[in-house]
């Protein structure tokens, strides 16, 4: 009986886990619909932007983060579940919002809003996991430093390029 218990909470986690995870290629899609193109290549770019390889592998390793952190935290339930999945959400659904706003209407302000806004919901879904699981509120550190990152590049491309559209 315990054996047949564990095998199906087992695939109740990867099922979980597929869910946030097919969450974030959901989100991850908008790099596909929204390419950065010959805008964003001829932008002045500070020094310490990271090549162009970095951010595939990164934003890959950090889906995969993203989405066991949601998972676990749905799988164990619990007080503060709620919470934290209503911060998972929002962060997933601002991550969404990122791209199209900046490579598809060329927008740099507005994309500084919207990742102001998705840094607050990533800070606030590690805060709300890591008081469900410290595991999963580890799990999403990587994401607040590269959001943290992100950010202070999409401050410095609107510094550097201040005639760019508005």
């Amino acid at each position: 009986m315990a054996g047949k218990l564990s095998g199906s909470l087992l695939e109740v986690a990867m099922l979980l886990f597929l869910i946030f995870l097919l969450a974030c290629g959901c989100a991850a899609m908008t790099g596909w619909l929204f390419p950065t193109g010959e805008w964003y290549k001829g932008l002045h770019k500070p020094d310490w932007t990271p090549p162009n390889w970095v951010f595939p592998v990164a934003w890959s390793t950090l889906y995969l983060l993203i989405a066991f952190a949601g998972a676990r935290v749905a799988a164990i339930g619990g007080p503060g579940a709620t919470t934290a999945l209503a911060f998972w959400a929002l962060q997933i659904a601002a991550n969404a919002l990122w791209t199209p706003t900046v490579f598809g209407t060329y927008r740099l302000r507005l994309g500084l809003g919207v990742i102001v806004l998705l840094w607050i919901a990533v800070l606030g879904a590690m805060i709300a996991h890591w008081r469900v699981s410290t595991l999963a509120g580890v799990a999403l550190l990587p994401y607040l430093g590269w959001v943290t990152l992100a950010a202070a590049l999409n401050a410095e491309l609107i510094r550097l390029n201040p005639n760019e559209r508005r």
